[in-house]
């Protein structure tokens, strides 16, 4: 298995494969998160505006991905340069200007904007560390992993909820630690079991299609 270290640093490979990625994909990924989102928000004790909000931005977190493929239209998808590794990362930038045009609340744009920050001030866009990182972009976090973890991609199968776990567990300084304890304390109950029902349909579903587009069916 792969160590949490090589598995967090495959969200870049993932945000480089922006331009084969299509829309149902992504939407799938945003309601996972969303749902999750949801679910932590309400085990942190947050007002149920503050889960609504979570659940919208949830949804929306990786909007920025869809406007950076305009950039990266025709480069050379089997390398990435570091010039265009800095404009994946814009990715959450792009998001938050986008969501800005569309009035939506500062909740909402910080969550977006600072999702991909990591507790220990190693995250990106602002290195910003610990409570300098609004709560909901923190609960972001910890969603945004355990949905790629437990989803298939293109470079590899999904990993079951265990494994999932013990990867974020293993580079548990990128999170906040009360959140990722509240986290741990709903992943098992029945409230979580719809997610990983989901989760298992989304990868049944495209499992399926990849078998039809390799058989030459299409």
């Amino acid at each position: 298995m792969e160590s949490a270290r090589e598995v967090m640093a495959e969200e870049d490979v993932e945000l480089s494969n922006i331009l084969t990625d299509d829309l149902e994909e992504a939407i799938d990924h945003g309601i996972l998160v969303s749902k999750i989102a949801y679910l932590l928000a309400q085990e942190a004790g947050c007002d149920e505006n503050f889960c609504y909000t979570m659940k919208n931005a949830g949804f929306i977190h990786d909007i920025g991905k869809l406007r950076l493929g305009k950039y990266l239209y025709g480069s050379n998808r089997n390398t990435l340069i570091v010039e265009e590794m800095k404009y994946i990362r814009m990715h959450s930038d792009i998001g938050y200007d986008i969501l800005r045009k569309y009035g939506y609340s500062e909740e909402v744009l910080n969550s977006v904007l600072y999702h991909h920050e990591n507790y220990d001030g190693s995250g990106y866009p602002g290195n910003l560390k610990g409570h300098q990182i609004p709560l909901g972009a923190r609960i972001l976090r910890i969603c945004d992993v355990y949905a790629a973890l437990i989803s298939d991609r293109r470079y590899r199968c999904s990993y079951h909820k265990e494994a999932a776990i013990q990867l974020m567990i293993e580079e548990v300084k990128n999170f906040d630690m009360k959140l990722f304890l509240h986290f741990l304390s709903i992943v098992y109950t029945d409230s979580f079991k719809e997610i990983d029902r989901y989760a298992r349909q989304i990868n049944k579903k495209n499992f399926s299609w990849k078998n039809i587009l390799h058989d030459g069916t299409y």
